[in-house]
């Protein structure tokens, strides 16, 4: 059974930092495209970072500059350090796999960690 379990979420203000990490079991890191998304009340989906097989990023606009996603193959665990946060940040933050990450297909999906940045 593959499981995707999201961790790292929190409250923060304006300028903060948060680490999301996401523990992958099931299947390896290297075997699908990984990313995050976020969606907030109201909003659509919209993707945030990915990296794929070769460990090529992908990184929105939105966010460029400010979040960097990584993983440690080792631990099978996958990253999103995001600095400089804003309010316009606050969303639920996924784990996805799947290669059609960025046209929102996803294999898998993680339950969600909620991120609050507070102004």
């Amino acid at each position: 059974e593959v499981q995707l379990v999201e961790s790292g979420g929190g409250s923060v203000q304006a300028g903060g930092s948060l680490r999301l990490s996401c523990v992958v079991s099931g299947v390896t890191l290297g075997r699908y495209t990984m990313g995050w998304f976020r969606q907030a009340p109201g909003k659509e989906r919209e993707g945030v970072a990915s990296i794929n097989s070769r460990s090529i990023t992908t990184i929105a606009s939105y966010v460029k500059g400010r979040f960097t996603i990584s993983k440690d193959i080792a631990k099978n665990i996958l990253y999103l350090q995001m600095n400089s946060l804003k309010p316009e940040d606050t969303a639920m933050y996924y784990c996805a796999a799947g290669d059609r990450f960025w046209s929102r297909e996803y294999n898998y999906v993680g339950q969600g960690t909620q991120v609050t940045v507070s102004s």
